[in-house]
């Protein structure tokens, strides 16, 4: 039976092994913050799901939620890959180490890679599309009406966020900072522009302009 920290808002994370060993795995190698941050996209893209009536693998959509943003750790800073592959690339190592089905493990790679890629993941999957939905909800607001006040309360109640909106770029500029490259077309090309002095974001007019080909 799940505990009381597990259920808010009528969602209830999965009680499997799986969940259970992600949780521990990302709590053990994640700041406290972005634990809290992953846990809480979980319960925003459940509810989501919820809104928009889709059918959705809780399991996966936890999985995919708590291993988003595990490439902003400090062993990742100078893999010279985009934050979100290194992420990808955790969870799918820990799935196939768990036997789980390529066709699950695919779309856990595919949630997590195109989570800051807006546009795209709503035409997905519905794991893909709603691990984007619960990053949006808690790090944008989009959609901040869509979850009832007494749910979002509920919800923070059990992960807070305390001066959530500047530590969260302090750890998305930490996380990115010492491979600008990898920003190149993406949002977090604005975060190191915000906090990085001397940072030059990639231009692609330029790169077209600039290219080896004569005309």
């Amino acid at each position: 039976m799940s505990s009381r920290t597990d259920t808010a808002a009528g969602v209830t994370v999965p009680d499997t092994r799986l969940a259970r060993e992600a949780t521990a795995l990302v709590r053990d190698t994640s700041t406290e913050l972005l634990f809290h941050h992953s846990r809480r996209v979980f319960w925003f893209g459940s509810l989501q799901g919820r809104n928009r009536d889709l059918s959705f693998d809780p399991e996966l959509l936890y999985i995919g939620a708590m291993f988003h943003d595990l490439g902003l750790g400090e062993r990742f800073q100078h893999s010279g890959r985009r934050f979100e592959v290194d992420s990808a690339d955790e969870a799918r190592r820990f799935l196939r180490a768990h036997d789980v089905p390529e066709d699950s493990i695919r779309r856990v790679w595919t949630a997590i890679a195109l989570h800051t890629t807006p546009g795209v993941p709503q035409f997905m999957e519905p794991e893909v599309a709603l691990v984007t939905a619960g990053v949006e909800y808690d790090v944008l607001g989009i959609g901040y009406a869509d979850v009832p006040d007494e749910d979002r309360a509920a919800i923070t109640a059990l992960h807070p966020r305390p001066d959530f909106k500047r530590r969260i770029l302090a750890s998305f500029t930490e996380g990115v900072r010492h491979k600008p490259e990898s920003t190149f077309g993406n949002v977090k090309a604005d975060v190191l522009a915000h906090y990085v002095p001397g940072f030059e974001r990639g231009d692609f007019v330029s790169t077209i302009l600039d290219s080896p080909w004569p005309e």
